[in-house]
């Protein structure tokens, strides 16, 4: 969730902005990123063939998680990060793995600053997650979710 809170604000069908042409007709975009993990179209379509869900879109949140956590098996396996270690998993999501063996991100302030707000949110977002789950479980049979506490 935390890389993509960084990637696309939770916005489902963002892309990057697109060239201006004379300074204000919109031209052509940057790069063919796009939802809310912004996959770019060759690995999007890396993950479809691996995956083979036909109903899989990059604006659905259920895709684009499932995506991400591809992707970062797929680092762990090629680059060699640990999967406890979001900063250096999003910058080989950021840079792409063969950018990231190159240390493409040294030159790059800006997605080092970022990767690291990246890993403290995955933090955050990890204690509230332990957090809500201790505070549904039920220690009687009878209990159920938010109940439990009454």
């Amino acid at each position: 969730m935390a890389f993509i809170q960084s990637e696309s604000s939770f916005n489902s069908h963002i892309r990057p902005p697109a060239k201006k042409l004379l300074g204000f007709i919109h031209w052509n975009r940057p790069s063919s990123a796009y939802g809310f993990a912004q996959a770019q179209n060759p690995v999007w379509q890396e993950y479809l063939a691996d995956n083979a869900s036909p109903l899989a879109r990059r604006t659905h949140m259920k895709y684009a998680t499932d995506f991400i956590g591809w992707y970062n098996q797929r680092t762990q396996r090629m680059v060699d990060i640990n999967l406890d270690n979001p900063t250096h998993l999003y910058l080989a999501y950021h840079e792409g793995q063969t950018g990231y063996r190159r240390g493409s991100y040294q030159k790059k302030p800006h997605v080092i600053h970022t990767a690291r707000e990246v890993g403290e949110r995955a933090k955050l977002y990890s204690s509230q997650l332990a957090q809500c789950e201790q505070d549904f479980q039920c220690q009687r049979f009878y209990q159920i979710g938010p109940l439990c506490k009454l």
